[in-house]
Formats: C-alpha cells, sequence, structure tokens
C-alpha cells in the first residue's frame, strides 16, 4: 500500500499529467492540514500537450485546488536538461508566488535507479550517483516506491492520466536507460544497486559536511590550502563554495577554469563568476566579490 508522510503546510505540487503525478496527487489529496497548489508546465515539445494540460486542470478543480501553468515554446528535440531547467525555473517561480514551503514531485523508485545510471553514463561527479534525494525545497516522497506500485493504485484506485508520446522514443538517453537497460536488471540486482545508492548519498553529505565546516560560509578561503588540494577535492571545494553563495550557472568548463585560476594566478587578479560574483585571487586569499551595480 502506498502511503505518504508529509507535513502540514502549503507546497506545489509539480503534475505533467503522467501516472505518477497523477497517483502523487490523489494520495496528497486524501492527507490532512496540507494545501496544495497544482502546477503543470507545457515544454511545448509535442502537438498533444494540450490535452495533458486539460486533464490535469480538470482534476485541480475536481479537488477544489488552484492550478498554475505555463506555456514553454521550448520546441521539438530539446534536451532533457533545458527542458527540466525550465520546468524548476517554472516551479520555484510558483513556490515564491504561492509563498509555499516546498515543491513536491513524483520521482519514484525507478526514477532514482534510472538517474543514477544516466549520470553514470555521462561521466558524473559523486553527486550524480545520488543526485534524487529530498531537499529542503524540493520534496519527493515517491522516492521508495515502485514504478509497479505506482501503476497498481492507479488502476485500483481508477486514476485517469495520459502516456507521453515521447516515451517510447530512445533517442532520448532517459527512454533508453528505462527502456533497453533497467529490464535487464533482476529484483535482487535493483535492490542491490539502490543500496549502493543509499550509502553514497550519506557519504556525500558526511563529505559535504567537513568541506562546509572548513569553508564556514565564508566569502573568502585560504589560497594556500585550496592550492595543497587535489584537483578533484579542489573542483568539489570550489563547487560547494559557489553554491553556499547562490552561484548557480557555473558549468563544468568554468569550474575547471576557476579551480586552475586559483592555483596558478598571480596575485590581484580577478576572474568572472557569473553576474553576481568575481573571484579576486591574492597571494593569501580567495575571495568572491560582488560585481558593481
Amino acid at each position: 500500500m502506498v502511503k505518504l508522510d508529509i507535513k502540514p503546510g502549503t507546497y506545489v505540487v509539480a503534475v505533467s499529467g503522467g501516472v505518477d503525478s497523477m497517483v502523487l496527487l490523489d494520495l496528497l489529496t486524501k492527507l490532512p492540514k496540507l494545501k496544495l497548489i497544482v502546477a503543470h508546465y507545457d515544454h511545448g515539445m509535442r502537438s498533444d500537450s494540450e490535452q495533458d494540460r486539460q486533464l490535469v486542470q480538470k482534476t485541480a478543480e475536481r479537488h477544489g485546488l488552484p492550478f498554475v501553468y505555463d506555456y514553454g515554446h521550448l520546441g521539438v528535440g530539446t534536451s532533457e536538461a533545458v527542458a527540466r531547467t525550465a520546468r524548476y525555473k517554472f516551479l520555484q517561480k510558483v513556490k515564491k508566488a504561492a509563498g509555499a514551503s516546498a515543491i513536491i514531485t513524483a520521482h519514484h523508485q525507478d526514477d532514482v535507479l534510472e538517474t543514477a545510471i544516466i549520470n553514470l553514463l555521462r561521466g558524473t561527479n559523486r553527486h550524480g550517483l545520488s543526485s534524487l534525494q529530498n531537499q529542503p525545497d524540493i520534496l519527493r516522497p515517491l522516492l521508495r516506491i515502485s514504478k509497479a506500485d505506482l501503476l497498481k493504485y492507479a488502476h485500483d484506485n481508477k486514476i485517469t492520466w495520459r502516456e507521453d508520446s515521447t516515451n517510447a522514443d530512445e533517442a532520448y538517453l532517459r527512454n533508453y536507460v528505462r527502456l533497453s537497460l533497467v529490464p535487464k536488471l533482476t529484483t535482487a540486482k535493483k535492490t542491490e544497486l539502490l543500496a549502493h545508492i543509499d550509502k553514497l548519498g550519506e557519504l556525500n553529505k558526511d563529505i559535504d559536511n567537513l568541506i562546509n565546516s572548513q569553508l564556514k560560509n565564508q566569502t573568502e578561503i585560504d589560497r594556500q590550502w585550496f592550492i595543497m588540494l587535489g584537483h578533484n577535492v579542489a573542483r568539489d571545494v570550489m563547487a560547494t563554495w559557489l553554491k553556499n553563495h547562490g552561484a548557480r550557472e557555473v558549468d563544468k568548463k568554468q569550474l575547471e577554469l576557476l579551480v586552475q585560476a586559483a592555483k596558478t594566478y598571480s596575485p590581484n587578479r580577478q576572474t568572472d563568476i557569473d553576474k553576481q560574483y568575481t573571484m579576486l585571487v591574492s597571494k593569501d586569499k580567495l575571495a568572491l566579490i560582488d560585481r558593481e551595480r
């Protein structure tokens, strides 16, 4: 039996119209003391996506819930990464406008496996193998629930949903992993892999805590200490430092350049980070400097 444990509060529920999110919405409506805002993002990548929006809107209205949607005009062939970025930008905007505690998504146990495999194929860092976790502003209450259990719940409770017509297209890496790789894993192997992912997630938390204890949320860090770090560790420290101060639009290539600059620049040189920050490299310190406004 599928059960959720969500604290009372206001939440934005991401509902695509697929079986996972329609089950999630149904489950949430049965919990007490929740104020839900149903949010639907149409990426504009399929000709039939309007029908998804109509289904979600009618379902929200039936439950007496507010419904918010936006249309992305992304176009056919848009990458999964671009689509995900646009979707979360919309969800965060709705969350802020509603004063909600968090966004709730329908990611489930099979998604955990698929995401770990996808990120491994892409050459992920340590976080990529355990990236699907609950966060302070994004709750994923179905992570321990399998797709099979969600489908059973949907059939047992006569839930209506729509199948994304692109889900069978293996040109998308996630579909290839879902349709061609994951089915080859036995139940025992899936359980074993999930256990490894859980352990890595806990290890990542420990490593992050150690890094943050050294950084202490400072806008300056000891350059000589940073120089002595191995390259992979230095890259991890740099990424955490920037993320802690809101610099989130730094890609892998730029991160590499920033690490090299931090280690090799002559004193009193600066390098751009994003629209908000530059990094000042001095003899003994690395400092985040607010751009002049």
